[in-house]
């Protein structure tokens, strides 16, 4: 008997509570945080790429539209290509000092370099 996963109601069985609706948390809608208030980590990575080098954006406290947007902003203003996956944004190459310059610019202040190098 194999296990219907889209019925799986993320292991709740029984509930003693009669006015109990289940709702799964994955459903909601993730608020934006204002852009003052984001903290963005900017990190240069290597690791599972070859040796080649990513910036990587992560942090981010928002819906998946708002985060392509920035992502679109970036890859634009820097030239380069990239992708948004899980939560985080990637870009092509070392671009760290021309993406917190933006993001600072755009309101984005507690934006800061992580990581060495």
């Amino acid at each position: 008997m194999s296990k219907n996963k889209k019925n799986d109601q993320f292991g709740f069985v029984f509930s003693t509570n009669p006015d109990f609706e289940f709702t799964p948390e994955g459903d909601e809608q993730e608020e934006d945080l204002p852009v003052a208030n984001q903290s963005l980590k900017i990190w240069l990575d290597r690791k599972q790429r070859k040796g080649k080098e990513v910036t990587l954006i992560t942090g981010y406290v928002g819906n998946d539209d708002s985060l392509k947007e920035l992502s679109k902003l970036l890859k634009n203003k820097c030239g380069v290509g990239g992708s948004v996956k899980n939560g985080e944004i990637l870009l092509q190459g070392n671009h760290r000092d021309k993406v917190l310059k933006i993001l600072l610019d755009n309101g984005y202040v507690k934006s800061k370099k992580a990581g060495g190098g």
